[in-house]
Order: C-alpha cells, then sequence, then structure tokens
C-alpha cells in the first residue's frame, strides 16, 4: 500500500486523526528507566503497544535516538511498529534538505534503513532537494510550510516578488507542494497547530494534501480549531486528511510504573477530542 492508503486505512479502523510522537528522553522517562538511553526502544516500544489502536500514524523523532546512539534502537522499534500496527504508517521526523547524492543517502536512510512511510523535509533548498525522495514510489514527503515555533515567523511570514502578486513564503511553498512539485501524489505539508488561522489559508490553497500538525498538547495547540481550520470531507470521504501529532503530553502522561496506561488514556481523550471536532 501507498502512503496515502495506508493513512485513509488508519483513520478508517481506528477512527483516528492522532499521531502519537516518539520523541524519547531518558532524563523524562519513570523512575524505573530514569536516565538509562539503553532502554530507549523499551520505554517507546510499551508506548506503541499501548496506543497503536488509537492512532493514525505513529512520529519517531530521529534527534532523540542519534543523540544518544542508540540509531539500534529505531530500527528495532521500527520492526516492532511494523509487527504490531502493520496499517499504521511511520512518519520521520527527521527534517533533512540537502541536494544531490546527500538527498539520495538521507532518502535512502529514512525509506531503505528504517523503513519509513514518509519522512520530514525542509524545502529550502529547493525542489532537487525533494525530488530524490519522491523517487521512492507510494512513500509520502512532508514540507515544513508553517512551523508551530514562534521564530518560525522570521522566514515564513516574509513576502515574495511573485508573479502571483506578493504570497507569504509559506502560500508559495503550500502551492508548489499542491502543485507542479507533486508529481506523484507523495507531498504533505508541516502546519503548527499553533496557527489556526495559517493552516486555514494552507488548506484553501493545498486542498487535498495532507497536513502534519504538531504542536497539540505540550505546545498549547487548540484540537478543535485545528480540526476546522484543516479537515475536509466530501460525501462522507476525507478529502484533506490532518494528522494530527501529540508527543510529550502523552509519552509523559505518567512518571510511574503506569507510564504506558497513562499514555494511552491520554492518547484516547486526545483522539476523541478530535473526533468530536469533525463535527
Amino acid at each position: 500500500m501507498t502512503f496515502i492508503d495506508m493513512l485513509q486505512g488508519a483513520e478508517r479502523q481506528n477512527r483516528s486523526l492522532l499521531c502519537v510522537g516518539l520523541d524519547p528522553d531518558p532524563a523524562r522517562f519513570p523512575a524505573h528507566l530514569q536516565g538509562d538511553a539503553s532502554r530507549i526502544y523499551d520505554f517507546c516500544a510499551a508506548i506503541v503497544d499501548a496506543t497503536a489502536d488509537t492512532a493514525i500514524a505513529f512520529k519517531p523523532q530521529i534527534a532523540y535516538f542519534a543523540a544518544h546512539r542508540a540509531e539500534d534502537q529505531l530500527e528495532k522499534l521500527m520492526a516492532h511498529m511494523r509487527a504490531v500496527a502493520p496499517l499504521v504508517p511511520v512518519i520521520l521526523d527527521a527534517k533533512r534538505g540537502d541536494i544531490g547524492s546527500t538527498a539520495e543517502q538521507y532518502a535512502m536512510e529514512a525509506f531503505e534503513r528504517y523503513g519509513a512511510d514518509a519522512v520530514t523535509l525542509s524545502p529550502f533548498m529547493g525542489f532537487d532537494s525533494v525530488q530524490p525522495y519522491l523517487k521512492y514510489h507510494g512513500k509520502g514527503a512532508f514540507l515544513l510550510c508553517r512551523t508551530s515555533n514562534p521564530g518560525g515567523d522570521d522566514l515564513q511570514n516574509q513576502r515574495l516578488a511573485s508573479v502571483d502578486g506578493q504570497p507569504l513564503l509559506y502560500e508559495h511553498i503550500a502551492r508548489l507542494a499542491q502543485g507542479p512539485w507533486n508529481l506523484n501524489g507523495q507531498l504533505g505539508l508541516v502546519v503548527g497547530a499553533t496557527y489556526p488561522a495559517e493552516i486555514q489559508r494552507v488548506r484553501e490553497l493545498a486542498p487535498t494534501l495532507p497536513l502534519l500538525i504538531p504542536g497539540v498538547g505540550a505546545q498549547g495547540g487548540d484540537a478543535v480549531a485545528t480540526i476546522r481550520a484543516g479537515y475536509r470531507t466530501q460525501g462522507g470521504a476525507t478529502t484533506g486528511p490532518v494528522i494530527v501529532n501529540s508527543s510529550r503530553a502523552i509519552l509523559y502522561a505518567s512518571s510511574g510504573a503506569d507510564f504506558a496506561a497513562a499514555a494511552r488514556r491520554e492518547a484516547l481523550r486526545t483522539r476523541d477530542l478530535l473526533e468530536a471536532a469533525k463535527g
């Protein structure tokens, strides 16, 4: 199945728009695991097991593994997710952005070494930094567009001189992703939940692309406003998919031995909130 097929299937099967972000910080692990980077896999696998039927996707953040020399644990975790939740797609949050042979190596890392179904990318270096990922048939690539951090204003909200007027940079990225860059229907966009008005604008410019929306939970994004701004259906079918990510609020819902059960409760709460917002 393609990434889009998996996404649609997981939405139906799990009745969910929730993406469970896997950002393992050993310093925040429950007491019996705390500070032990060799237990990253154990922690994340327990979260996956507890939330597999609540999620539209999982999103491991590669830096949290690489910083602790835990890439082998990430490989093991990717295999575990495929085994216990084969229909739930995995988005590798890497935010890569390079050109030529380097981009080809990053694409190989994401899709061949780790077996991800999609990856996050920075489009700042242009289409030739994105194209190597599109050679992998059926895989997804999410371009940073309007991110959830305050510093995103520094570049993303700058106006461009253009034949189309003076679009903001993030608007230009959305148009490229919906149009000439989306050669095989593989692209999506990253838009932060902290900016619901911008989510709505991106949805206007990119009506059919999947939107990966971080910022709900610990970053304070409004889940209801996020869904109303970005989620679209026609004839009962999803036409504008959204993937709403929550990481820390789920991972660290409890600091005790019940951390996995607490993560499940928080994931269910967030999933149900998102479902209710669909109306």
